[in-house]
């Protein structure tokens, strides 16, 4: 295997390190600096940190995580059948379908439950 092949890898490679260490030495160079205590302050999860670390969250932030990752692969499945309809015909349509009615099933089920409240 000829190695040559490999430098223009080596090369982007080594160009967009340079071009990222650049623009960030840049930014810490001309930026403003003003550091105070509110900007040096931890700050979690919509509210700031009063007491270890290791507290306990609300289950609803899991469930609300749940959710998105359940509609968000669910675009992902999309996607690939929209473009390709044509070719998987009417059993691909039907399968798709079925997917989005059990989706649709799940979510009404969260929403009766009442796993979407903030209360």
């Amino acid at each position: 295997m000829n190695l040559q092949q490999y430098f223009p890898v080596l090369l982007f490679i080594a160009f967009g390190t340079f071009i990222g260490f650049a623009l960030l030495g840049a930014g810490r160079l001309l930026g403003p600096h003003r550091p105070s205590e509110e900007k040096l302050s931890p700050y979690e999860c919509g509210f700031e940190a009063f007491s270890d670390a290791r507290m306990k969250f609300d289950v609803r932030y899991y469930l609300v995580a749940i959710l998105f990752i359940l509609f968000d692969l669910e675009i992902a499945f999309l996607f690939p059948w929209a473009i390709a309809n044509d070719a998987v015909g009417i059993v691909g349509f039907w399968s798709v379908m079925v997917f989005l009615a059990v989706l649709t099933v799940g979510f009404v089920y969260e929403w009766k439950k009442g796993a979407l409240d903030w209360e």
